[in-house]
């Protein structure tokens, strides 16, 4: 069973660095896996506050006999030097849990220019949407088991996992409706077609869950979404909307297989590059190894699950 502990260094009462540690017990008492979902969270230019905080969350994940330390910095390639992270005892890691790669909007200008930089076929979609009769509503608490039943839709046709309903609703609630969190829904004719939440933080707008019915897709209501996503991040003096997740290949890759390839991340791919922007990569994930032996044997096993994965 996991567990959370939260690290922080503080100056003057003032929080200046921390890290949300995530725990997962390993089969046969083979320890624990701790875990830094985007984070830590420091100014990695400052050396000193590296090493103290580095110092706290090594002691954290040894007193939870930890095999080995997975931090995923939100920080972005190719600015970053990863040198820091290295003279902190990490190495690249073989399995990435967020996805490293993703799609930025630059949603600054008026409408028109965040309208010019997607392809006509989006922005095509998105009027088409209206047209047809689709209504986007900012959903509340009461609209949850809704977006969950429809998240249960979209995993079963996509085939990947999807939250409980508890999730959603803590979510939801600790990042407080209308100020770091909205819950668009799409309907048409009073049935729910589609929803998404989408959190904000300072200039940057983050799309971590969207759902989808399999009804009447051809209203296009998650491009209603999409759109009515985006104006909300501008009303919360948004400059970036971050679509969170296509395949981890360059662009050139990208564009030459989205075509061909629906598994994994490649079905929203070419969803997602259609609204424009760039596609951007974060360091990725790296580990801090306290045991190696167990540290091999689970490497082989992130191995192995990703060769039945392919196969």
């Amino acid at each position: 069973m996991g567990c959370v502990r939260r690290v922080s260094l503080a100056d003057g009462g003032a929080i200046k660095a921390g890290a949300l540690l995530l725990f997962r017990r390993l089969p046969l008492g083979l320890g624990t896996i701790a875990y830094v979902p985007r984070g830590p969270v420091v100014d990695w230019g400052d050396g000193e506050a590296v090493e103290a905080l580095q110092a706290a969350l090594d002691d954290a994940a040894r007193e939870r006999h930890a095999i080995l330390l997975k931090v995923e910095p939100a920080e972005w390639e190719p600015d970053f030097d990863l040198d820091v992270l290295r003279g902190q005892g990490y190495r690249r890691s073989p399995q990435t849990i967020q996805p490293p790669r993703t799609i930025l909007l630059d949603i600054g200008g008026d409408e028109d220019d965040i309208l010019a930089r997607m392809n006509q076929g989006t922005r095509r979609k998105i009027r088409l949407a209206d047209r047809r009769g689709v209504v986007v509503r900012q959903g509340g608490a009461d609209d949850l088991a809704s977006f969950h039943r429809l998240t249960q839709v979209t995993g079963a046709r996509n085939e990947f996992g999807t939250h409980s309903l508890p999730y959603y609703q803590k979510a939801f609630e600790l990042f407080q409706p209308g100020v770091h969190v909205a819950l668009p829904m799409a309907s048409f004719e009073d049935r729910d077609l589609g929803g998404l939440m989408v959190f904000a933080w300072g200039d940057t707008a983050w799309y971590l869950y969207g759902a989808s019915s399999n009804e009447e897709r051809d209203r296009m209501p998650n491009h209603a979404l999409q759109w009515a996503a985006i104006h909300w991040a501008r009303e919360r003096g948004c400059a970036v909307y971050d679509l969170w997740g296509v395949p981890d290949f360059d662009e050139a890759a990208l564009e030459a297989g989205f075509q061909a390839r629906q598994d994994g991340l490649w079905g929203v791919y070419g969803f997602k590059r259609g609204f424009g922007g760039r596609v951007a990569r974060t360091v990725g994930a790296w580990d801090k190894v306290y045991r190696p032996g167990a540290y091999a044997l689970y490497s082989a096993a992130v191995r192995l699950r990703a060769a039945r994965g392919q196969g």
